[in-house]
């Protein structure tokens, strides 16, 4: 059993848990991810590790599901049965010279830890962080100090630049010399960010398809990466943006929509 040792809300329905897993804590590095399960009913989901301290990783997550909303609701001192990791492979981590991490909604949880060894690395390390309005803006003194610059975006205009992340990266490549860019967020997002630096900035995204077991076995999360199957839990999740069969991605997360909807019914009902 894996006890919360702290909890906090964050922004609207976003949430941040400290779950006490030392063995996992010792091991893990920025980009790698844990899979758990709250009780032996419930589904498997995966959740980017975005701190690790001695005894405690740190996850981030947006209630928007059955699962995520019964993850919400558990407190401080409750346990976690199944918690497995690290799993997954780090991110890359090297000197490029200016490095732009692009953060869609909670995905700027998972940039963090790149960003912070990416500075490491000496880069010049520019953080662009988007969400629909300002309500749901978190952590923005936490990525300030793992950047030079810290550049917001909301799609109401509420904060920052009024507009999408792609916008705000396009603005910047007109002005400024790009390394290398990483993108974690939304598929769509990721897809447009690698769309608009094709043939122009190398850039890696992490993905996010249907997961289940997160060792390979199963083939949920198969990804088509320069026409060769990959599968995201032990090839990835990090990949080049420009290899990924964006179509075929969109198309699988799609899968499980009606399954998914009789869950949200089934939460909302619970919840009257």
């Amino acid at each position: 059993m894996h006890q919360i040792l702290k909890k906090e809300k964050l922004a609207e329905n976003i949430y941040l848990m400290e779950i006490e897993a030392p063995d996992i804590a010792k091991k893990a590095r920025a980009g790698q991810f844990v899979i758990l399960r709250i009780d032996e009913n419930a589904e498997r989901i995966p959740l980017t590790i975005v701190d690790a301290g001695k005894k405690a990783v740190t996850i981030i997550f947006q209630a928007v599901g059955r699962t995520t909303n019964d993850l919400a609701k558990l407190r401080k001192g409750n346990a976690i049965p199944d918690f497995t990791g690290p799993l997954g492979n780090p991110a890359r981590i090297q000197e490029f010279g200016h490095v732009c991490l692009v953060g869609g909604g909670v995905g700027a949880a998972e940039v963090y830890p790149v960003a912070r060894e990416m500075k490491k690395a000496k880069n010049q390390v520019t953080i662009i962080f988007g969400t629909k309005t300002k309500k749901l803006l978190f952590w923005e003194d936490r990525l300030k100090k793992v950047s030079n610059r810290l550049i917001i975006c909301t799609d109401d205009g509420s904060k920052g630049k009024k507009g999408f992340v792609t916008n705000a990266l396009k603005d910047l490549m007109e002005k400024e010399h790009i390394d290398y860019v990483v993108a974690i967020g939304p598929t769509i997002m990721m897809r447009f960010i690698s769309k608009l630096t094709k043939d122009r900035i190398k850039t890696a995204v992490s993905l996010n398809p249907i997961m289940v077991d997160g060792v390979g076995m199963c083939g949920s999360c198969r990804v088509v990466i320069d026409g060769r199957v990959k599968f995201a839990c032990v090839d990835g999740p990090e990949f080049n943006g420009h290899e990924v069969d964006w179509d075929e991605l969109l198309n699988r997360n799609k899968l499980y929509l009606n399954e998914e909807e009789v869950c949200k019914q089934q939460n909302c009902t619970r919840q009257k």
